[in-house]
């Protein structure tokens, strides 16, 4: 089973360029991967053709014009170029550890999708990572634990792989612990509610609408703590400026039982490639553009 990684991206090459590092590691190498990069410069773009030949997979980006935050667009953007039947979504800041596909595919299960963890790394030790160029993807749980003795991280235990076998179905409907920046689903599930929610604009909620539709669906959530554990390099908290509007959509979502995004995949249409060489690429109002 080929899986599809989706990973978000904006303006944050150095990280990006260490979340890449941690797909090189993968002991499952049977993946793609596809950036989903809502309006980089092309200072990312070089970050991520550095990696092809570099990483034994298939790699793309997938673009859309700075317009704003719009993950939910550039997430079905990726989605509509993904040849995988599971889709692991991994933002551009979360470094994978080296069995990060490979536990999540051996927690794939049909009509479930699985929310994983994160360990949250600190401000001073983010920027020493990322301005000395250091590979974290290899870190043990006994170095984490070391690390959170020393305030570098904000908890260890979750890179303990506990087998926790039927408590992870314990909470079918509880969408509340999905993270947009470590979860993973089924295509056929997320061609059922139509992919991400187009109509969130600005940061927030745009995953949680994701997960009360596919629990409105019927697909059930499966827990991926203690096991599928990401390190979250520290940035600043995101703009709130259209968090109430986001709420306000939010709200209704849930109070209709909402199963199909307002704007979601089937709003987007094939148009022809714009440059010689590139695959089509995915457009709403704009041109998007693909390259592999």
């Amino acid at each position: 089973m080929l899986i599809s990684v989706i990973i978000s991206t904006y303006n944050r090459p150095d990280a990006l360029n260490a979340v890449l590092r941690g797909m090189l590691r993968q002991t499952d190498r049977d993946f793609e991967v596809l950036v989903a990069d809502d309006g980089s410069d092309e200072i990312t773009g070089d970050a991520i053709h550095a990696f092809i030949g570099q990483l034994p997979v298939k790699i793309q980006r997938v673009w859309q014009p700075d317009r704003g935050f719009r993950l939910a667009a550039m997430r079905n953007r990726a989605i509509a170029k993904a040849s995988g039947n599971y889709f692991i979504f991994l933002d551009g800041d979360c470094v994978p550890r080296a069995d990060f596909v490979a536990r999540h595919r051996a927690l794939s299960e049909p009509g479930h999708y699985v929310f994983g963890q994160r360990i949250l790394l600190s401000k001073s030790y983010s920027e020493r990572i990322l301005n000395d160029n250091i590979d974290i993807s290899g870190l043990s749980f006994p170095q984490l634990a070391f690390a959170r003795m020393r305030g570098h991280v904000n908890r260890a235990l979750p890179a303990l792989p506990l087998p926790l076998g039927s408590l992870r179905k314990a909470h079918p409907r509880d969408w509340r612990r999905l993270r947009g920046c470590n979860f993973a689903a089924w295509r056929e599930d997320v061609m059922r509610v139509d992919g991400f929610d187009g109509s969130y604009v600005g940061w927030g909620l745009e995953d949680s609408d994701f997960a009360v539709r596919l629990c409105n669906a019927g697909v059930r959530a499966k827990d991926g703590r203690f096991a599928t554990a990401v390190l979250h390099l520290w940035h600043p908290m995101g703009d709130r400026e259209m968090l109430a509007e986001s709420l306000r959509h939010f709200e209704h979502a849930k109070a209709t039982g909402a199963v199909k995004a307002q704007k979601g995949l089937s709003s987007l249409t094939i148009h022809p490639a714009t440059r010689p060489g590139t695959d089509p690429g995915i457009q709403t109002d704009e041109p998007a553009t693909s390259d592999e």
